[in-house]
């Protein structure tokens, strides 16, 4: 597999085929702090970053919006 660089962004679709989850429950988990938020691209556009999204995939049992924070520091 090649090198995917974690700030690409990833559409909808590719998170949720990525991660198993329904639209609901990805927005959900949003609201609730539990999954990364999107980042807006255009007016109506937007995208995940893939390492963010691939930090939830590696604990998306007790994953918080906090863990990105230490990730990052």
């Amino acid at each position: 597999m090649a090198f995917q660089s974690p700030l690409r962004l990833m559409r909808l679709n590719e998170v949720l085929d990525l991660t198993g989850l329904s639209r609901a429950t990805l927005y959900r988990k949003i609201a609730a702090g539990t999954f990364p938020t999107q980042h807006k691209l255009a007016e109506r556009c937007c995208g995940w970053r893939a390492g963010e999204v691939e930090l939830w995939l590696r604990n998306p049992q007790s994953f918080t919006i906090a863990d990105l924070k230490r990730e990052a520091a």
